[in-house]
């Protein structure tokens, strides 16, 4: 196995190259967690996986609790299927909680603060009614709790983190919050032994081929924890040594053709690993990640980084520009027209090209 051929790999078992789901929570639950605190683009990230998946089917599943957009393993919004919700949220919370301690320190939002807040939550929210990020801040500033200087943020993800409140359904064109336990169905608790080598064969079957300090980088466990995740499922996947590293991965009877494929920011063929270099280049990684974690939506030839792309919604069209690293063959120009086109089919807009 050498690096090109793990990008081939993951292509297909993160059902980017061919998809056999249907469903954006049957998709949501094989991946286990997709990076999301872009809406647009992540509801992309579920669509480019499915087939023939539109923006309002996507935003339906949300709408119906049937996936959850809410912060589970590193500190930043996840979507996970409304099944994996609480068993994901014990596993990984106390980490989490660990490390934003000292910022909300910082920032003042000592217990006091943050039960103060999960009580305004708490009166708001009840009986369904789903608010909007505006609509609570103007709660907090009412009884005095601070929310400049990012203290919004902290004080809704230490309540996610708490299991109080998820995302909601969209009003008005705009994000809500919703609690947790009025919105998504009670599940089975499972041990956490078993949640964590859950953890691990969801990622290793979904985003391998990878290694253990993917994993560990992508759960946001500690690193004993992670190992301990893979010792428990490592019979279940093949190896391979790359590099001097070992890769675990399913195999697929698929096979990866020529490709061409825009995929969102923040996407998890890229984000997902610590060590990117299968699927771009150093020097690429440099214009397609900014130097502060911005991953711009790229364009992917046959499992390589090779650009980004911007888009402009308009009423009835998307006007992308497309910005390569270097130029594509032209056997693939098709391929790429493709693409596009069926970026705008999932917004059902045309799509319009630079001259």
């Amino acid at each position: 196995m050498n690096l090109k051929e793990i990008a081939n790999l993951r292509l297909v078992n993160q059902q980017i190259a061919g998809t056999r789901f249907k469903s954006a929570k049957d998709l949501v639950a094989w991946m286990g967690a997709m990076q999301a605190q872009d809406t647009a683009m992540v509801k992309w990230a579920v669509g480019v996986r499915l087939t023939n998946a539109t923006d309002k089917f996507v935003e339906a599943a949300l709408d119906s609790a049937e996936i959850i957009r809410t912060h589970v393993l590193r500190p930043t919004w996840h979507l996970v299927s409304a099944d994996d919700l609480r068993w994901m949220l014990e596993l990984t919370a106390p980490q989490i909680k660990r490390t934003l301690k000292t910022r909300h320190t910082e920032l003042g939002l000592t217990e006091s603060v943050l039960s103060k807040s999960r009580k305004v939550m708490e009166k708001i929210l009840r009986d369904g009614n789903h608010s909007t990020r505006d609509e609570l801040i103007v709660e907090f500033n009412k009884v005095n709790i601070a929310t400049d200087e990012n203290r919004a943020s902290h004080i809704f993800a230490a309540a996610e983190l708490d299991g109080l409140i998820c995302s909601g359904k969209t009003k008005g064109g705009k994000q809500t919050f919703s609690l947790l336990n009025e919105w998504v169905p009670q599940t089975q608790p499972i041990g956490r032994e078993e949640a964590l080598a859950l953890l691990a064969k969801r990622y290793f079957s979904s985003h391998g081929p990878a290694t253990l300090d993917d994993f560990n980088w992508w759960s946001g466990l500690s690193a004993g924890d992670s190992k301990r995740a893979l010792d428990m499922v490592r019979s279940k996947f093949s190896s391979a040594a790359v590099d001097s590293k070992t890769y675990w991965f399913i195999e697929s009877d698929v096979k990866a053709k020529d490709s061409v494929f825009l995929l969102p920011a923040f996407d998890e063929f890229i984000i997902s690993y610590k060590d990117r270099s299968a699927t771009i280049t150093f020097e690429n990684h440099k214009r397609a990640v900014s130097s502060n974690g911005i991953f711009h939506p790229t364009i992917v030839v046959n499992g390589e980084t090779m650009g980004v792309w911007k888009r402009v919604v308009k009423k009835d069209k998307v006007i992308l520009e497309l910005e390569f690293f270097a130029q594509i063959k032209p056997a693939l120009q098709r391929m790429l027209e493709i693409a596009c086109v069926h970026y705008g089919e999932f917004l059902e807009r045309r799509i319009e090209l630079p001259a």
